[in-house]
């Protein structure tokens, strides 16, 4: 009898089957930490590299794929893109791709951890790339913007959600 009174407490105490929304908000959060893995290297690389040079690589890279389908949407946006990275200054680019994907990993690896503080923070945060992508969209016109910002909007909106439901199931067990 015992023994069926600590297998029922137990039970009480598991979390709920993850739902939809949850394996959602656990994918979004680790494409955004692969994103932010990718900007991480690209910070470290452009620290490294010219700009001019790591345009130049890109374009060695495309060169066949144009050469057999030159207006490819991926390979022509890829050369194009990289062409703007020519002129910039190196040095704010690295440190914006550093910081915005160390912060994006940081961020995701406490999430995954289910650190409560994590959740009001890369609410906070993300919000805030949702301005600063509202601005740059505002002079650039670049449709990826308002689909990374749709995106965030939609991961803020699953962390917050998840942040509740992590609040509540802790409630829940400390009164147990």
């Amino acid at each position: 009898m015992q023994e069926h009174d600590a297998q029922s407490e137990k039970q009480n105490q598991m979390k709920p089957a993850p739902t939809l929304l949850d394996r959602t908000f656990h994918a979004g959060i680790t494409l955004k930490g692969i994103g932010g893995v990718l900007e991480t290297i690209g910070g470290i690389l452009l620290w490294f590299i010219s700009p001019a040079a790591m345009s130049q690589t890109v374009k060695l890279l495309f060169l066949q794929e144009l050469a057999r389908n030159p207006d490819g949407f991926f390979s022509t946006h890829v050369v194009k893109e990289s062409s703007k990275f020519a002129n910039m200054d190196p040095t704010f680019a690295s440190l914006y791709l550093l910081s915005h994907g160390l912060t994006k990993v940081a961020l995701v690896i406490c999430l995954w951890m289910n650190k409560l503080w994590a959740y009001p923070l890369t609410i906070l945060v993300f919000a805030g790339f949702c301005v600063y992508q509202i601005h740059r969209y505002m002079h650039t016109h670049a449709i990826s913007l308002v689909l990374l910002t749709i995106f965030d909007i939609f991961l803020i909106y699953l962390t917050w959600r998840e942040y509740l439901e992590q609040k509540q199931y802790r409630e829940r067990n400390e009164k147990k």
